[in-house]
């Protein structure tokens, strides 16, 4: 994994009238993005930490209200901005288990050494992860443990799979 920022949401939209902001969280679970202090946030090409004032789970979301933000007309001015975090406030997995920012980027090949491409992102469905690997064209693979996925080497860059590059 690299230094730059790790993508962990968005906000999303404004909740009531002081401030208060509506965040399209990819933590898992979705209120873990309220734990990470501090928060970096995209602003006009920029990353900047900003202060985490207050923040629970809201219906099937999150809300949370940032130092800066106190009325729904600033807030406003924040929809669309990225929040991220540093590689280093990601805590270790257990053997095996990999944070999508370990993946993108990697080579994808087959059982036989054709290459399909590189992970381009990772979509998360209802049955399973499915990674979005770009090559001569975009390929959709079921994330798949041992039926699919058959390797991942980080340090060699790559992820072997079981599938047919004609699909």
């Amino acid at each position: 994994m690299g230094s730059d920022p790790i993508v962990v949401g968005r906000i999303s939209g404004v909740h009531g009238v002081r401030g208060w902001v509506k965040l399209f969280s990819e933590t898992d679970p979705r209120d873990r993005i309220l734990q990470y202090e501090p928060l970096l946030m995209e602003r006009n090409g920029q990353w900047q930490a900003v202060p985490l004032e207050d923040g629970r789970p809201q219906g099937k979301g999150v809300v949370a209200k940032f130092a800066g933000m106190d009325d729904r007309d600033v807030a406003a001015t924040y929809v669309g901005c990225q929040l991220a975090i540093r590689p280093e406030q990601l805590e270790p997995l257990p053997e095996g288990e990999y944070y999508w920012a370990d993946l993108i980027g990697l080579e994808v090949e087959t059982l036989d050494g054709i290459s399909l491409g590189r992970v381009e992102n990772l979509i998360q469905t209802g049955a399973n992860d499915v990674l979005v690997v770009r090559g001569d064209r975009e390929r959709l693979i079921p994330y798949l443990r041992e039926q699919v996925i058959h390797e991942i080497d980080l340090d060699g860059g790559r992820i072997r799979v079981d599938w047919d590059p004609d699909f």
